[in-house]
């Protein structure tokens, strides 16, 4: 039973996060178009350097098993480091913002900026573990996805149109990036505090022990490896895809960002807080199962189907799958791991997105110039419908996750 003291804790957590919904909106508009349709259009960025920009945030991602244990050595709040981590990134986006016309300068900001926008994740689950009940937590978490949604659909529509109107409006979005990055920080330090236990020695990869010692949770990070794999092949060519004429489209700044942003964002919008209440109901094997056909199907479409149409209904069906694999893959650690040790649960599976995340634009770019993209598109989705036979043996077997 939850009681009044812990109810008020959620609730200001909630609060607070909600707010955050606001301006973590508007950044993820970077990951999902602009980063590459930028580097694209105003910089004339070549294949190597696009890949390198869709990288960036996995290998945040990837540091983000250091962060935990820096944390932990250091004796620093949660909360101070997500506010200095994001602070950071908005550093980094104001420094791209100064570029004019040197990709260099753009490079090197927006590097910093994609890396530590995503170091936070591990932390913020650590946040959601001990501020929000399990009962609920799926809930929780989706209404502010929901609500950040919202604000991704109206950036990106009004981004699109920015560019659309003069490519030299783009560091006003940087601007825009900038602030987002320093208001997050502001709200996670109203929060109330989050510490770790504080440990006498670092150990970089202490965190895999768990791997070792835990099979469901090794079994999982097996088969989320190469689900992401052929996710993460198949994403880093959505804006490629549809802006680059060699491969058959050339649509404009509106266009893309309809396609790639508004469409997708739109269909996690509406189905998001589905998703975040079967998480809290549903056996999270068969859940899991269920978001990748979506996933697959979605691939399958956007990448095989040869009329416009199919972009649309493949990008929308990824949406769907978007929205369950983001509450998914952003707490499913809380079903697996003891209180205690969320982060650094978390901090693996950030570890290993990031690993195949640097790795994975690089291969997609040279394939889809060697072989073509609806080839990516058939491995990714031939991938992901492995990595879903692999956990319908567990969904067979009639195994549950429960909440330790």
């Amino acid at each position: 039973m939850v009681s009044e003291g812990d109810q008020e804790f959620h609730r200001k957590t909630f609060a607070l996060d909600t707010i955050r919904a606001v301006p973590a909106g508007v950044v993820e508009t970077l990951g999902t178009t602009f980063t590459i349709l930028l580097a694209n259009r105003v910089f004339q960025a070549g294949d190597m350097a696009k890949a390198s920009l869709v990288a960036m945030p996995s290998l945040g991602l990837l540091l983000s098993l250091f962060v935990v244990q820096g944390v932990r050595r250091s004796g620093m709040s949660v909360n101070a480091m997500l506010a200095l981590i994001f602070a950071v990134s908005g550093g980094g986006f104001m420094v791209a913002s100064f570029a004019g016309d040197r990709f260099d300068v753009y490079l090197m900001g927006m590097t910093v900026a994609l890396i530590t926008v995503t170091l936070n994740i591990p932390l913020f689950s650590q946040i959601y573990r001990k501020h929000y009940p399990g009962s609920r937590r799926g809930s929780l978490f989706s209404t502010t996805a929901f609500l950040r949604k919202i604000f991704a659909i109206g950036a990106a529509a009004l981004f699109g149109w920015m560019l659309t109107q003069s490519l030299d409006n783009y560091p006003i979005l940087l601007w825009s990036y900038a602030g987002a990055s320093f208001l997050m920080a502001v709200c996670v330090l109203f929060m109330d505090r989050v510490t770790l236990s504080k440990s006498r020695q670092v150990k970089l990869f202490e965190a895999f022990r768990h791997v070792s010692e835990d099979k469901p949770f090794r079994k999982m990070l097996i088969s989320w490896m190469i689900l992401g794999s052929g996710n993460l092949l198949c994403f880093s060519l959505f804006v490629e895809y549809i802006s680059n004429k060699d491969y058959g489209f050339d649509f404009d700044e509106n266009k893309i960002s309809l396609i790639t942003t508004i469409v997708p964002e739109f269909l996690f919008f509406v189905f998001v807080l589905v998703w975040g209440r079967l998480f809290d109901r549903m056996n999270f094997y068969v859940l899991r199962c269920l978001i990748n056909v979506f996933f697959a199907l979605g691939v399958l479409f956007y990448y095989l189907g040869d009329a416009e149409w199919c972009l649309f209904v493949g990008i929308g069906l990824h949406g769907v799958a978007r929205a369950g694999g983001n509450v998914a893959w952003s707490l499913w650690v809380t079903k697996f791991s003891p209180a205690e040790h969320v982060a650094e649960y978390m901090s693996v599976h950030t570890f290993l997105t990031g690993c195949r995340g640097v790795i994975a634009p690089f291969i997609a770019f040279k394939l889809a110039s060697e072989i073509g993209p609806a080839w990516v598109g058939g491995i990714g989705a031939g991938l992901i419908f492995i990595a879903t036979a692999m956990l319908g043996t567990s969904v067979a077997q009639g195994v549950v996750t429960r909440e330790p």
